[in-house]
């Protein structure tokens, strides 16, 4: 039985990943982290999604905040406002998040004996977050090829594509938008002025589609 397990935060890529991985496997199962994020509403997102489509689901407490804290979407300070500006998106970068995650991930998919390991990086991650690189991804790769007797396939199957594009996949497979979380503020609204809800807009308009979630 070819099997998978998704790092999934709730988000648009992942959700679009996770529902990309149950047409792709037989087994599928879902990992979310709470690390002391602003927006843990994305966590009741990914909740509500895996109780719907029946995936089994861990959620994992990260007791981080006090290594974390240097980000935006962890510490005191604000969620910086604005487009993707080079300067400003890296005050949202969580040190070496990505790198932690994906090593409890493989623990359990290991546990589990899962065949795979996906994660929802995408090329406009590249410039911004170093964890989200394809030679991260392929670094990343080899070392957990090896680091079991178990072996895990890890791989970020959104890799080359935009988030209009990972949109327009999810799309062709009817999702429901209005189930993925993106803003960093926590709040019952997207905010509408953070850097994550801008792309989110952005992505939509370039494929000329409503986003559900401005209906909120």
């Amino acid at each position: 039985m070819k099997s998978v397990l998704v790092v999934y935060s709730g988000g648009l890529d992942s959700y679009t990943l996770l529902n990309k991985a149950l047409s792709s496997f037989e087994k599928v199962e879902a990992i979310t982290f709470n690390y002391g994020q602003k927006h843990k509403i994305e966590i009741e997102y990914a909740k509500a999604a895996c109780e719907k489509l029946g995936i089994a689901h861990e959620i994992v407490n990260l007791d981080l905040q006090k290594i974390l804290a240097g980000s935006a979407l962890v510490g005191d300070s604000d969620i910086p406002e604005g487009n993707y500006d080079k300067e400003k998106m890296k005050q949202t970068v969580v040190p070496n998040r990505n790198m932690v995650m994906i090593s409890v991930a493989a623990s359990l998919a290991i546990k589990n004996e899962l065949d795979y390991l996906w994660y929802a990086a995408h090329s406009g991650d590249h410039e911004i977050y170093p964890d989200c690189r394809p030679e991260f991804i392929a670094k990343m790769a080899e070392v957990l090829s090896i680091c079991d007797y178990h072996k895990i396939n890890f791989e970020a199957p959104f890799q080359d594509l935009s988030k209009a594009e990972i949109i327009k996949v999810g799309l062709d497979m009817n999702l429901d938008y209005s189930k993925a979380w993106t803003c960093y503020e926590g709040k019952e609204k997207p905010c509408g002025k953070c850097s994550a809800c801008l792309e989110r807009a952005a992505s939509f308009q370039a494929i000329q589609v409503n986003d559900p979630l401005d209906e909120l």
